[in-house]
């Protein structure tokens, strides 16, 4: 996502996300070079940001923009079901002696 689209995803101020992603890279907790540039001819340049940064200011941010995104990231990882796999032995059941 680009700067401006993440400033409409959080509801904040330039500023404000600016500063929160260098805090994030100050941090080190997310590298510079993460974030891919990309080159539109003959226009401008825009800077964009992979999911780990998006993640990363949800629980920097204090937005309600920010809220929403951080339940449903937290919603999705404890909503998950484990698969159980039941394992039974024959060995000793009159099923497996016929």
């Amino acid at each position: 996502m680009s700067f401006t689209e993440l400033v409409v995803l959080f509801d904040v101020a330039a500023p404000t996300l600016k500063a929160a992603i260098r805090a994030i890279h100050k941090s080190g907790v997310i590298a510079e070079h993460s974030q891919h540039c990309e080159v539109i001819p003959y226009t401008y340049w825009a800077t964009l940001y992979n999911m780990d940064m998006i993640i990363a200011l949800a629980f920097r941010i204090h937005s309600y923009g920010a809220e929403k995104i951080r339940g449903e990231v937290l919603k999705r990882i404890y909503g998950r079901k484990e698969k159980v796999c039941y394992l039974f032995s024959l060995a000793n059941s009159p099923i497996g002696m016929s």
